[in-house]
């Protein structure tokens, strides 16, 4: 560790992780649901366990998120955290709030959370994946204005790098789309057209600029490949990332009552956003073979290139999969939409924490790579979940051809018979997540461990 205060970011890489794993768990209770509908009920109904699901998937990539801007930035900038007091206090700040939030979920009802946060005052609450009371969206707020001018402040008294930059500009946007959360006008397609400049604008946005920053850094650091080189891909990257996103946020709006040529505009540019992520592939594995050493770290680089490889698959292709309008006509809101969720959010968002957790811990610990012994723990934590991962995707596209089909264009059957008859990739779908479960206690035991070495050949086998 090269600064003191980039120990600022353990605390929030332990929370992530463990969200994370309380994310898993609400999933595959939902997972039980939709097959044995009276599970848990009424302790947890279903609708509970989706908004605490899906949930704590934003916080515990906004903890990963700022960890990681906390562990880099010093690095990046050669310079001290400008507060790491204020980063610790933000910390606490925003883990209480969010640990508050998901009681409430989970404590009273939805309509009784409302009023008892005041959300009569100002109505932000009841929209899908903003569910947050407005209280709460507040503290989010204050949270990310002192995270940015701590960062901001960190990165204005040393050096400036493309990295660096582009980390921040993700960062500020992911506040300011953020603040459209707090628009909740009366009509709906109104509503649902701002609603998207946070959901989409974040996912298939900003969130991409600091998915590409921090990728950028750790291929830096396993690879020693020159900087100059990484920065110009990484340019290239951001550049088609913002332009096919931002238009193509489009792809939304075809069936809200919007303008029509949002289905000309939406279908042309998102078929184009695979087109970053197929670049960010190449640019992985480009670096990692151009390599100019060879990084003690296996498994870092394995989370690198899994990255790459995941979010092209999840966010790309399966992405353009349905994103053409007259397709998405028949498949929006089907199980279609969540393989395409599940896996996107996986291979861009989830793997990229667990990348730069994976290069920075054993760096925090003061250590320049984790014990052979526990890379290889956490090499099959990788591929338990990432393949697991597949198989859940695998399987929803499955439910969703036959719900697409029964439903909507073949037939007209009724929703819970369609239901019924694809219940058995439902449970498909449910064991995989046990598998995916086991893989990420692999992940989390690495960690814990006592740290021993084995051969270095089992490692490289393992990779």
């Amino acid at each position: 560790m090269k600064y003191q205060s980039q120990a600022v970011a353990k605390p929030y890489f332990y929370a992530a992780i463990g969200l994370f794993v309380a994310q898993v768990l609400f999933g595959l209770i939902m997972g039980l649901q939709y097959v044995i509908g009276d599970f848990l009920f009424p302790e947890i109904p279903f609708n509970v366990a989706r908004m605490v699901h899906t949930n704590l998937l934003i916080v515990w990539l906004l903890f990963g998120f700022m960890g990681a801007s906390y562990f880099l930035v010093p690095e990046e900038s050669e310079t001290e955290l400008f507060s790491p007091l204020l980063g610790y206090v933000l910390f606490w700040v925003f883990l209480v709030a969010g640990a508050l939030t998901i009681v409430g979920y989970l404590a009273v009802p939805y309509a009784t959370l409302a009023e008892l946060t005041g959300n009569d005052l100002l109505p932000t609450m009841g929209r899908e994946f903003l569910e947050q009371p407005t209280i709460t969206k507040i503290g989010i707020v204050i949270v990310a204005l002192g995270f940015l001018f701590n960062i901001g402040m960190t990165v204005l008294k040393g050096r400036k790098t493309v990295i660096s930059v582009v980390l921040i500009t993700g960062l500020v946007g992911l506040a300011v789309f953020f603040l459209f959360s707090f628009y909740n006008p009366s009509n709906l397609a109104l509503d649902k057209y701002y609603w998207w400049w946070v959901v989409h604008l974040w996912v298939e946005g900003v969130w991409e600029l600091i998915l590409g920053a921090i990728l950028a850094f750790v291929l830096i650091k396993v690879t020693g490949v020159d900087r100059e080189v990484i920065e110009k891909w990484l340019y290239v990257i951001i550049a088609m990332a913002l332009i096919t996103g931002i238009i193509g946020t489009g792809h939304h709006y075809y069936w809200i009552g919007t303008p029509t040529y949002w289905q000309w505009w939406g279908s042309i540019f998102s078929a184009m956003e695979p087109l970053p992520f197929f670049a960010m592939t190449v640019f992985a594995f480009n670096m990692i073979n151009r390599r100019r050493r060879d990084h003690p770290n296996k498994v870092a680089v394995l989370w690198a290139q899994g990255t790459a490889v995941m979010s092209f698959l999840g966010a790309g292709v399966w992405g353009f999969l349905h994103t053409l309008a007259p397709v998405n006509y028949y498949t929006h809101g089907t199980q279609i939409t969540a393989a395409h969720g599940h896996m996107a959010f996986y291979g861009a968002y989830a793997m990229i924490v667990m990348t730069i957790i994976s290069y920075a811990m054993p760096i925090l610990r003061g250590r320049e790579a984790a014990s052979n012994r526990n890379q290889v723990v956490e090499m099959w934590g990788f591929w338990l979940m990432t393949v697991s991962m597949v198989f859940i995707t695998l399987f929803l596209t499955a439910a969703g051809v036959l719900q697409v089909w029964m439903q909507r264009y073949g037939g007209s059957e009724p929703f819970m018979v369609v239901q019924e008859k694809i219940a058995l990739f439902y449970w498909m779908r449910e064991l995989a997540g046990v598998i995916f479960l086991i893989g990420l206690i692999c992940y989390v035991a690495a960690y814990f461990l006592p740290e021993r070495d084995l051969d270095v050949d089992v490692v490289a086998e393992a990779g």
